[in-house]
């Protein structure tokens, strides 16, 4: 059964939160409502659950002997009408739940973030700045949103600025976090935004978004260019022919200033994202790049240079059907200036038979940013389909049924 009553406050709460009168800027004084089916949605009908519409009645009556809210009765039935929040009520209303179910009220919240301000003004002129927007909020009579997810920014932000010592990417997320991944997953980007904003760097064209920490001795690990299928590199009086090593090769970063001529001896270059498809893949018409997520300045710069040696190539992404693979292709196409079209990622593949038992569900984060793609004309169709019928696929079980065999 539902718990009817910690269901009822909560959306009273929220509603009387979410309003002006929280803020004090209301003109017009409304009552704080909600009704029934809000909490029950069969409430009303005929061929309802009577024990459900007995338990939202008896939550109704037990909130108001508690002085919490007032309802109306129908005059003709035991149901009951609109449910009214006493406003007066709200903090000790937030008090009771946060002790009787755990839901922590506003006071609560606004003492933490009050001492996330303490602890990180004063540090840094970009966490700073970050603190003195929940400030502003807070001035408000408003709960910053997201507040948790601001003092994950602040750790990184003071550490960063501070920072002196030449150390790669990594290592400086399992400084920061303990975790030597989170910074790159979950925060890199609204690091380097708040970097740039308070420094006033704008990207330039063709700029990757993180470059900005090598002002702060912050480098991406050495990396790799893999390359697989009929290419020649040319480097001085050497040439490299990559279609001699059956499972493609690689070379550091480091060299990429070294190569002087990039010559594709194929119809294709196409990049892909996961290394696993990388490693599974090979066509006689393709070159075959592994990209690894967002590309890099490294990577950015060597795609530049293949493109300008072999300006006549059609050009191929291959990554997951899920938001993050089609982000991954716009920031591509963004810093090289490559026209990739997506391959394999399309509705097609969704709705294939051999692909079924593979699909995932989308969650929230999913939804929201298919949500923003489905705006945009490359990708609409796609996004939509996807939201519609809640799917995503992983590139590698298309790569694995095209050439596993």
């Amino acid at each position: 059964m539902v718990n009817y009553e910690e269901k009822m406050l909560s959306a009273l709460v929220k509603k009387y939160r979410e309003s002006k009168k929280d803020s004090g800027t209301n003109t017009i004084v409304r009552r704080t409502k909600i009704q029934p089916t809000s909490l029950y949605r069969d409430y009303r009908r005929n061929d309802a659950d009577i024990s459900q519409i007995e338990a939202v009645n008896e939550a109704a009556r037990h909130c108001a002997q508690m002085g919490f809210l007032t309802f109306e009765s129908d005059k003709f039935s035991n149901e009951i009408g609109d449910i009214f929040l006493i406003d007066d009520k709200i903090d000790e209303i937030e008090d009771y739940l946060e002790s009787a179910y755990g839901i922590e009220s506003k006071a609560s919240k606004r003492r933490y973030v009050e001492g996330v301000i303490n602890d990180y003004s004063g540090i840094s002129p970009s966490s700073d700045r970050e603190c003195e927007k929940l400030k502003n909020t807070l001035d408000k009579n408003r709960i910053p949103q997201k507040y948790l997810q601001t003092e994950m920014l602040l750790k990184a932000l003071v550490f960063i600025e501070n920072n002196t010592e030449d150390m790669f990417l990594r290592e400086a997320s399992i400084l920061i976090y303990g975790d030597s991944k989170y910074l790159e997953e979950n925060t890199l980007r609204q690091v380097c935004s708040a970097l740039r904003a308070v420094s006033d760097r704008e990207m330039q064209s063709g700029e990757v978004e993180d470059e900005i920490l090598e002002d702060y001795h912050i480098y991406r690990e050495k990396r790799k260019i893999c390359l697989k299928g009929n290419a020649v590199l040319r480097i001085g009086d050497r040439e490299m022919d990559v279609g001699a090593f059956k499972d493609g090769m690689g070379f550091f970063t480091d060299d990429i200033e070294r190569v002087e001529y990039v010559d594709i001896r194929a119809a294709n270059f196409m990049t892909v994202e996961n290394y696993t498809s990388w490693l599974r893949m090979r066509q006689q018409d393709t070159v075959i790049f592994y990209l690894g997520g967002y590309a890099d300045r490294y990577q950015r710069d060597f795609l530049k240079k293949v493109y300008a040696d072999n300006p006549d190539v059609n050009y191929l992404h291959f990554g997951d059907i899920d938001a993050g693979g089609m982000y991954i292709h716009e920031h591509l196409c963004r810093v090289t200036g490559i026209p990739f079209k997506m391959y394999r990622m399309s509705v097609a593949e969704l709705v294939d038979e051999r692909f079924k038992s593979c699909l995932h569900p989308l969650t929230e984060a999913d939804r929201a940013r298919l949500r923003s793609l489905a705006e945009k004309s490359e990708y609409g169709e796609l996004a939509s389909y996807m939201l519609e019928n809640n799917v995503k696929l992983e590139q590698e079980i298309i790569s694995y049924c095209d050439y596993g065999n």
